[in-house]
């Protein structure tokens, strides 16, 4: 992301557009086209963005317009960049012992509290 975000926590749509340099009815329709695209709204139906639904935006974007995506492909490479990033948070195999270690610990603990209860 080239420019820094103003510190809020909640963005309105015209603010977004200018931000992401599309129109309002563009970040709408991406709205229907992206699951993973979900800005909250508030008690006025306005919808509220967050830092990581501009974030979002400007991936769509750069996949649209700069990598010449169709909606359908940007929707797929979206897919797979976040199934990327979940896997990443798992522990990797060498970690085991660490697992295996937490999990004795666990009992241990577990065998402990039903001594003092």
């Amino acid at each position: 992301m080239a420019a820094r975000l103003p510190d809020k926590i909640y963005f309105k749509i015209g603010e977004v557009s200018e931000i992401v340099g599309v129109e309002p009815y563009v970040l709408r329709y991406w709205e229907t086209e992206f699951e993973l695209l979900k800005p909250s709204k508030a008690p006025s139906k306005h919808r509220l963005y967050k830092k990581r639904d501009i974030e979002l935006l400007l991936e769509i974007k750069r996949l649209l317009y700069t990598e010449g995506f169709t909606i359908e492909g940007a929707r797929k490479k979206l897919k797979e960049t976040k199934k990327e990033e979940k896997s990443q948070l798992k522990l990797p195999l060498a970690d085991h012992k660490y697992r295996n270690a937490l999990v004795k610990i666990k009992r241990d603990l577990q065998s402990l509290r039903k001594l003092i209860s």
